[in-house]
């Protein structure tokens, strides 16, 4: 099976969790409970098998004590281009009033909206 952007991202964001646990000195059992998930779970994220939610990514990154925009960019949720404060992904995803469901729908139109735009000029509109 040929791995996507997402694969790539997942690939790249379990790469950058590992550094950051190793640099943190705790094993992959200490994280995973600091963070409130299973062993296999935080293991097949390192691996980039799995692509955790935005809450699991909060949780880690609070155990890690690191920004929690760092891996919504490594995640491929956000872009480094948004910028940190005022972008509309991360007052999406920092919304307590949301699920994740709706979190994930909202972002997923909100990008669809930038696309299309991306490919039309001013006199389109």
């Amino acid at each position: 099976m040929a791995k996507g952007k997402v694969g790539k991202t997942v690939e790249s964001l379990g790469d950058y969790l590992k550094e950051q646990r190793v640099a943190s000195r705790l094993s992959l059992r200490q994280l995973a409970e600091q963070a409130g998930v299973s062993n296999p779970y935080l293991s097949q994220i390192e691996r980039g098998l799995r692509k955790p939610s935005v809450e699991v990514l909060q949780q880690i990154a609070k155990a890690l004590r690191i920004s929690a925009e760092q891996l919504y960019i490594r995640a491929g949720i956000i872009s480094p281009e948004d910028g940190v404060g005022g972008s509309v992904e991360l007052a999406v995803l920092n919304d307590s009033g949301l699920t994740e469901r709706q979190k994930q729908s909202l972002l997923d139109v909100y990008s669809s909206f930038l696309a299309m735009n991306a490919g039309s000029t001013p006199a389109d509109d």
